[in-house]
C-alpha cells in the first residue's frame, strides 16, 4: 500500500462500504512497519460496531484498540470512551479512526475535528463501494461524501475503491466498478489511493492490477 502515513487517518463511507475492514488492515499495516498505532471505533450506532470484531488480531499485532464499552452488546447508547481524546493529544502514536457510516455516524467526529484540523497531519479517506444501494454511481457517492463532510467538519483528502459483494465477489465484479471509482476521483479532484479486494482474488485479477490491491481480513 503506497500511502505516506499521516499521524491521523480517518476512514469514512456509506454503511456496508467496508471501511472497517480497510481501517483494520491499515492499522495492521502501520504496525508491521514498526509504528506505534491506535485504532478507534467512532461509530455510536451500536448495530454497526465492527472494529472490535478484530480485537484479537489487533492485540496480537500490538495495535491498541479504543471502542465503546457497549460495542458488540445489545445496549444501544451514544457513548464514546474518554480515551478518544488521547488520539489528538498524544502525538507520539499514529491514530486510525473508523468513522461511523454516513453523516449520522460522522457526527461523533465533529468534537475532535478542531484538534485534528489544527494539527494538520491527517488523511481523511472516503471508502467507496458502488454495489451499495445508495452509492451505485460516482455522483451518488459524491452526495454521500458531502453529507459526511458536513457532519464530520473535516474535508476528504483521498478515495479508496472497495466495491464488493461480500463472499460472492468475483474478480470481474471488482474490475467492473474501477472506472466508476476513477470517475469519482475525477469529479472530486481527490486521488484514488488504491483498490481493495479480498486476497483470494489475487489469482484471478490481472497481474498489473495487483499493485492496486489491499488484502482484507475476512
Amino acid at each position: 500500500m503506497n500511502i505516506i502515513p499521516k499521524r491521523v487517518t480517518l476512514f469514512s463511507g456509506h454503511y456496508g462500504s467496508g471501511k472497517t475492514n480497510i481501517a483494520v488492515n491499515y492499522a495492521l499495516h502501520l504496525a508491521e512497519k514498526g509504528l506505534p498505532v491506535t485504532i478507534a471505533d467512532l461509530d455510536i450506532v451500536n448495530p454497526y460496531f465492527r472494529t472490535k470484531d478484530s480485537a484479537e488480531d489487533l492485540k496480537t499485532a500490538g495495535v491498541r484498540l479504543i471502542s465503546s464499552a457497549y460495542a458488540n452488546s445489545n445496549v444501544d447508547v451514544p457513548a464514546l470512551p474518554a480515551e478518544l481524546y488521547a488520539l489528538t493529544e498524544d502525538k507520539s502514536r499514529y491514530a486510525v479512526l473508523d468513522v461511523g457510516g454516513d453523516d449520522r455516524g460522522a457526527l461523533a467526529l465533529g468534537r475532535y475535528a478542531p484538534a485534528i484540523l489544527e494539527e494538520g497531519n491527517y488523511e481523511s479517506i472516503f471508502v467507496a463501494n458502488f454495489y451499495r444501494p445508495l452509492t451505485p454511481t460516482a455522483e451518488a457517492a459524491l452526495e454521500v461524501m458531502r453529507e459526511i463532510e458536513l457532519a464530520a467538519k473535516i474535508p476528504f483528502t483521498a478515495i479508496v475503491h472497495n466495491s464488493n459483494l461480500g463472499e460472492e465477489t468475483k474478480g470481474e465484479d471488482v474490475l467492473m466498478m474501477e472506472k466508476e471509482a476513477e470517475r469519482l476521483s475525477e469529479i472530486t479532484g481527490l486521488p484514488l489511493l488504491f483498490t481493495a479486494a479480498d486476497a483470494r482474488l489475487s489469482g484471478v485479477l490481472p497481474e498489473a492490477f495487483h499493485l492496486r490491491l489491499q488484502k482484507k481480513i475476512t
